[in-house]
């Protein structure tokens, strides 16, 4: 199997979300359930809010958290919180977590379409319902936009070829599945390239399911409006597998802890104050162990900050 069901980085992430058993919690990411599972035993009379755009995985959760009767379970995207909060009469939580990208539940629904090591569909949607999934990107995107989302999505050096060889190949006729568009791919970097580091469809098939679900737009307000509903001392928790993610959260966190617009040097006259205490200075890595036992954890990185 290429990836595990296990939670990345969980023991961390729960220590550091400082857990009340009385408290509000909102899993973000629901996915498997493992960190959802890991917050609600360390629950008394508390609450978690258990978020998914992915009906299916929410469905999953359910079967793994039925010993549970304190988790209300929700399927919208968590970037709509403030919305979620206010229709449950929620006005403030202890505590938010957001595990950031695929989750292992739906690379391991092969029919998905999100794993390059399988053969299915072109798909990628976190939301089935979604109309708009990685066929459209594929097949109808210009040359000049599917550079453009592998290049930045995907932080792909071969941008360039691999677009080209995708609108070359789609004028044979149409590129329907995962393992078609490897081959292309494969077919569009050079073999002395391919020798060496990740598999070589990694980076576009990253770019293309974060194109797909748009899983970068906004997620600076999101973490701003996350904030907002915390209480005092309360904790947001944030992991990420990209670097592109891992920027937004960074700066993002950076912004609210100081916010100031004054010169550097001068008496502050903006009057804007900080939000936020950055807990984690430098991002938490998986250990070397969870690294071996868990592949999809090499490139996790964990900032977590408290609200002031």
């Amino acid at each position: 199997m290429e990836y595990s069901h296990k939670s990345v980085l969980l023991k961390e992430t729960i220590e550091y979300l400082n857990i009340k058993p009385e408290g509000i919690y909102v899993d973000g990411t629901l996915g498997g359930g493992g960190h959802s599972e890991e917050i609600l035993k360390r629950l008394t009379t508390g609450k978690l809010i258990a978020i998914d755009r992915d009906l299916d995985a929410i469905k999953a959760s359910k079967e793994r958290l039925k010993n549970y009767e304190n988790v209300k379970y929700i399927n919208d995207n968590f970037k709509n919180i403030k919305e979620i909060l206010k229709s449950l009469n929620i006005d403030k939580v202890d505590g938010i977590l957001l595990d950031l990208g695929v989750s292992s539940y739906q690379l391991e629904e092969i029919e998905r379409g999100f794993s390059y090591m399988k053969d299915a569909p072109l798909d990628m949607r976190m939301d089935k319902n979604s109309p708009f999934s990685a066929y459209d990107v594929v097949n109808k995107y210009s040359q000049q936009e599917l550079e453009k989302v592998i290049r930045e999505y995907g932080e792909e050096k071969w941008a360039s070829r691999i677009a080209k060889f995708i609108v070359k190949e789609r004028e044979k006729g149409e590129i329907k599945t995962t393992f078609q568009l490897v081959e292309i791919i494969k077919n569009a970097i050079p073999a002395s390239a391919r020798r060496e580091g990740p598999h070589p469809a990694k980076r576009t098939f990253q770019a293309i399911r974060i194109e797909v679900n748009q899983e970068l737009k906004g997620l600076d307000k999101t973490i701003e409006d996350m904030v907002e509903v915390l209480r005092g001392k309360g904790r947001i928790a944030i992991i990420t597998f990209h670097s592109l993610e891992d920027r937004i959260v960074k700066n993002t966190f950076k912004k609210l802890e100081n916010p100031c617009t004054c010169p550097p040097n001068m008496p502050c006259t903006c009057g804007k104050k900080p939000v936020v205490r950055i807990i984690t200075k430098k991002p938490v890595l998986p250990s070397k162990e969870e690294i071996e036992t868990n592949s999809r954890s090499r490139s996790a990185k964990l900032r977590v900050a408290e609200k002031l």
